[in-house]
């Protein structure tokens, strides 16, 4: 089950690695026809700088006929999009899936209730990645 916190981050354990929760969601994002623009290897690129963390991968996707009206209606929110999906270990190797509460989001930039739809499928990707 997906809880928030009081910053509007949504959590979600994960039953598979950071590597095979990221390969479940790309591949669900394709399924689904939605656009991947980047995948962040956090700990990846701190294993170049010569420190250590744990695997720890941000994947930035979206759709711009999902997102284009939520940033017409507040051209703020285009700072928070498109949608982000944190894919970490924790110190017990436990993997988590974290994203900002559409509810939090439509808070923040004050866009109308109704474009929360646009980005709620972000759970249901989250669940489906991590089940």
């Amino acid at each position: 089950m997906a809880t928030s916190n009081e910053k509007g981050i949504v959590g979600l354990a994960s039953n598979h690695t950071v590597d095979e929760t990221v390969a479940r969601l790309m591949s669900i994002l394709e399924a689904k026809g939605i656009t991947l623009f980047a995948v962040i290897d956090h700990s990846g690129e701190a294993e170049k700088a010569g420190m250590k963390m744990p695997p720890t991968k941000l994947l930035i996707f979206g759709s711009p006929k999902a997102g284009t009206p939520i940033m017409q209606a507040a051209p703020s929110a285009a700072i928070d999009l498109p949608l982000k999906i944190l894919v970490w270990e924790d110190s017990q190797q436990k993997v988590w899936l974290s994203w900002n509460s559409p509810f939090y989001l439509q808070d923040r930039h004050g866009f109308p209730p109704e474009l929360i739809q646009n980005i709620a499928v972000i759970e249901q990707l989250a669940v489906k990645a991590g089940e």
